[in-house]
């Protein structure tokens, strides 16, 4: 199975990382136009072939939310201190490497700031990777059911792209582009050869990731207008998400051996880029504002006792789980995972998220 980004890979310690040369960089952002074929799917069958596609897609339709007029945009604009938009700092890296480091409050304020910006500048960056993965859905899904859940997605993932812009400029000041690594594995979804491994690669996998971070932001949020712009973003991920599962469920249900390997394998080729980053790419951009060496911060996360356990925190919220109820990881991946740090402890994560539960 040949690695995404094989060119850009390199090793710090016993750690293979992927670190796409800062020369490719402007050329892989600029690079606007992919050849993405798909084909288009007619079906002549409109009545419910999925019931519980048909339920998730009603809930869909009941979900929606008006992205200006349902939120309370009235909080003022922040200061760099990032005093207004109120999140615990500890969820953030560039605050506790620069705590460790003996800076003052307010320049961790400040990174803090940045850093929040640069983490919602990417998932926005998704966000519309999804909208335009869902549109390619509506024409090759094969399924009546697929076909209209995938419709209502697209308007959630368009108000999405709305509602984190309207929150970059509004109240965060910055969009930072997207990173090298996020824009190949984007890349990899769009230019996925089937509907299969396109539900796999954004369903599953992304939005899965997607789940355990607004998940994760919002508990840490202490600002009402984030507070209710993280609640119903996850809540519309914990559908998409649903959709995933159920989806990939059926498909592994008549997967030959051979189909199931490929997935497992797709599956695994996603997830260890991402995870091999290690945060480089927003260590790279913002790390020299504030004297911080991106390699040294790699190097001293990964010598740390509970680098497993902190790295496979997000992992193990919602896609390992899912992976693994869905029989797409085996003892073929297994121990690849847990040797990248993806995989910790003696269980596939926690319980279903809750919102995802509420979804089915």
């Amino acid at each position: 199975m040949e690695r995404i980004l094989s060119a850009y890979r390199r090793r710090i310690g016993d750690f293979e990382v992927v670190e796409v040369d800062e020369k490719q960089i402007g050329e892989l952002r600029q690079r606007l136009d992919i050849d993405a074929p798909v084909e288009v799917h007619w079906t002549w069958d409109y009545g419910s072939q999925a019931g519980e596609l048909r339920a998730l897609y009603e809930r869909g339709k009941r979900g929606q939310w008006n992205a200006e007029d349902d939120l309370d945009w009235g909080l003022p604009v922040p200061s760099w201190d990032g005093s207004m938009i109120d999140i615990d700092n500890e969820l953030l890296m560039l605050p506790q490497i620069l705590k460790a480091m003996g800076a003052d409050p307010e320049t961790r304020g400040r990174a803090a700031a940045h850093e929040l910006a640069y983490v919602f500048s990417q998932l926005l960056h998704g966000e519309q990777a999804a909208l335009q993965i869902c549109g390619q859905l509506t024409n090759v899904c094969p399924t009546i059911d697929a076909k209209l859940y995938a419709s209502s997605q697209v308007a959630d993932e368009a108000r999405h792209v709305e509602v984190i812009a309207k929150l970059l400029e509004r109240k965060l000041g910055t969009l930072y582009p997207v990173g090298p690594t996020l824009k190949e594995l984007l890349d990899q979804l769009l230019t996925a050869p089937t509907w299969k491994t396109k539900t796999l690669g954004m369903q599953t996998l992304f939005e899965g990731m997607a789940v355990a971070v607004f998940d994760g932001l919002g508990k840490a949020s202490r600002t009402t207008l984030l507070t209710d712009i993280l609640r119903r973003v996850k809540v519309d991920e914990a559908r998409h998400t649903a959709f995933g599962i159920l989806t990939m469920r059926r498909v592994m249900r008549e997967a030959s051996d051979e189909e199931r390997a490929e997935l497992e394998d797709f599956a695994f080729s996603i997830l260890e880029t991402l995870n091999a980053n290690q945060n480089l790419d927003m260590l790279r951009t913002l790390g020299p504002r504030y004297g911080i060496d991106p390699e040294a911060i790699v190097q001293l996360a990964l010598g740390l006792p509970e680098w497993s356990q902190l790295n496979s925190k997000v992992f193990m919220h919602t896609v390992i789980p899912n992976l693994s109820r869905l029989g797409l990881i085996t003892e073929r991946t297994e121990d690849a995972y847990r040797e990248r740090g993806i995989i910790h402890g003696d269980r596939f994560g926690h319980a279903i998220d809750p919102d995802v539960a509420a979804a089915f």
